[in-house]
């Protein structure tokens, strides 16, 4: 388990790394998650080792979320002073990503669509009585 966790740590130290060398405007943790994926297509044996460690980072998640649990308690009367901006923010972003996401969706759907055959320029002939 410790191996494992050393190779997501290290992933993570190097994702950080390069995104500030390159000044990419993606998070360090992305581009480890990406060098992961990367590593794990290249070395698949690899997954077996980091499968366990994996589930025990996933199956203790939420503990994750506790920190950002207590900066909202510690500033929520700022949040309370700014909740129509607030509210106003999140309602026009989920508005906006989810119009991106239908037009992205059907400009993927046409792209990959089969080619339709050409239709004719005639309609064909009625049979007679």
């Amino acid at each position: 388990m410790l191996p494992a966790l050393t190779a997501l740590l290290l992933l993570q130290l190097v994702g950080e790394v390069l995104a500030r060398w390159f000044q990419w405007p993606v998070p360090g943790p992305v581009v480890g998650m990406a060098l992961a994926l990367l590593g794990l297509r290249l070395y698949p044996a690899g997954l077996a080792q980091l499968r366990p460690t994996a589930q025990g980072l996933l199956a203790h998640l939420s503990l994750l979320f506790v920190p950002a649990g207590v900066g909202v308690m510690l500033h929520l009367r700022r949040l309370g002073d700014e909740a129509l901006a607030i509210g106003v923010a999140l309602v026009l972003s989920t508005w906006i990503s989810m119009a991106v996401t239908a037009w992205v969706s059907s400009w993927l759907m046409r792209w990959a669509a089969p080619p339709q055959p050409p239709q004719p320029s005639q309609p064909p002939a009625q049979p007679g009585p």
